[in-house]
């Protein structure tokens, strides 16, 4: 049985993929410099827009990151409001209100500043404003948006999540808690505005957590099925440059270079997820956000060696040429024992920065947990192995406590 379901499985994902690449892709055109934030008033101008909305990180507004955002607003005399009222693994409550504000504000344009939640968040009020009539449950899967959104300004003050480059909005359902996203081209932000001097001196935990995340979108996306030589290219950039320069942001948070190079590293990541998908790493990680709040980029970090590890020998080849440019194996390994030496750093990554951890999970909830993440990867992404709902259990309770 199934075998059965393995073929249509792969017809499906074949037929998709090839679907996709005829599709307009594009990417946001990047903002940065010296001072990136004052190029988003030059734009705004030149777009003759009136007023935005900007979406704003609470942690990032107490931090004073957003002064220099708003300062250039001021210094030009553009018209914002402010909106954050945002929460890790923001909820639908939040972006209806967040639609209510950009409507009752006569806004025309959205600046994001923050970290994934921030940018989600942006992103499904932009959505919600391209179609008023059409509910966040409704736009949740691939391609049902199908409209422009408001201009969207992206800015990452974490290293890790990629949502500046993504076609995803990433939601829970409060009333569900049910994790999952709205998927649509129309998501891309219009620019993608790149400081690292917004990442200096983030929490260690945050910077462990969002660096993990961008090395699993670069990991996922590089050993899907089908995947064009340039986003190969882009993977096997961000891998290399996040495994030397994770320990220095972790250890050194204000080194200006090693935040640079996470940062566009992040970016990279990011443009290749978005393009070639991801695996079963996510859709898992989606389930412990939405069920128990567990962040993002711890999730993924703790299931990314488990996974590769349930991929076996069909990861071989490219984690042993991912280790061979790391300079992670030696010429008397074979190409298992590259691949393992892969996964091993991996691990060894998560361990030096207390990434340990298993989770509390509760016995009731497994089923549903495989049911969401089985749905998700099975129907948006074109994984190397197709896992069944006993391979995801087997995942789940490996980081039950």
């Amino acid at each position: 049985m199934n075998k059965f379901r393995e073929i249509y499985q792969r017809i499906y994902m074949f037929c998709f993929y090839k679907f996709a690449s005829l599709l307009k892709w594009r990417e946001p055109e990047i903002l940065s410099g010296d001072k990136p934030l004052e190029l988003i008033p030059e734009k705004i101008k030149e777009l003759n827009l009136n007023k935005c909305l900007i979406v704003l990180d609470p942690g990032v507004e107490k931090l004073g990151l957003s002064e220099g955002l708003i300062n250039a607003f001021l210094k030009n005399d553009l018209e914002y409001v402010i909106f954050n009222q945002i929460e890790p693994n923001p909820k639908i409550r939040d972006i209806e209100l967040g639609v209510k504000m950009y409507a009752e504000s006569f806004c025309d344009s959205i600046v994001a500043m923050g970290g994934g939640s921030a940018m989600d968040t942006a992103k499904a009020i932009g959505a919600r404003v391209a179609r008023p009539n059409k509910t966040i449950e409704k736009m949740g899967g691939l391609l049902k948006v199908g409209k422009n959104i408001p201009v969207l300004f992206a800015i990452p003050t974490t290293a890790g999540t990629g949502s500046e480059t993504t076609i995803a909005s990433v939601v829970t359902d409060e009333n569900t808690h049910h994790k999952y996203a709205i998927n649509d081209l129309h998501l891309i932000p219009k620019y993608a505005v790149l400081d690292p001097t917004l990442t200096l001196g983030l929490p260690k935990s945050l910077t462990a957590y969002t660096g993990m995340d961008a090395l699993t979108h670069a990991v996922e996306g590089y050993i899907s099925m089908d995947v064009p030589k340039k986003y190969r290219t882009l993977a096997e950039e961000a891998i290399a440059s996040i495994l030397k320069n994770i320990k220095e942001a972790y250890d050194n948070g204000e080194n200006l270079d090693a935040r640079r190079e996470m940062l566009f590293a992040s970016y990279k990541a990011g443009v290749v997820f978005t393009r070639v998908g991801l695996t079963y790493v996510h859709p898992i990680a989606h389930t412990l956000g939405g069920l128990y709040n567990v962040p993002h980029g711890l999730a993924n970090a703790v299931l990314l060696p488990i996974c590769l590890k349930k991929y076996g020998s069909k990861v071989y080849k490219k984690l042993a040429h991912l280790a061979d440019i790391t300079n992670i194996s030696s010429e008397d390994m074979n190409e298992e024992e590259k691949a393992n030496a892969f996964i091993n750093k991996i691990e060894e990554l998560n361990n030096y920065m207390g990434i340990t951890r298993k989770f509390n999970i509760k016995e009731e909830d497994i089923d549903t947990m495989i049911k969401w993440a089985e749905k998700e990867a099975n129907n948006a992404y074109y994984p190397p192995v197709i896992l069944y709902e006993k391979d995801i259990e087997e995942i789940i309770r490996e980081v039950m406590n």
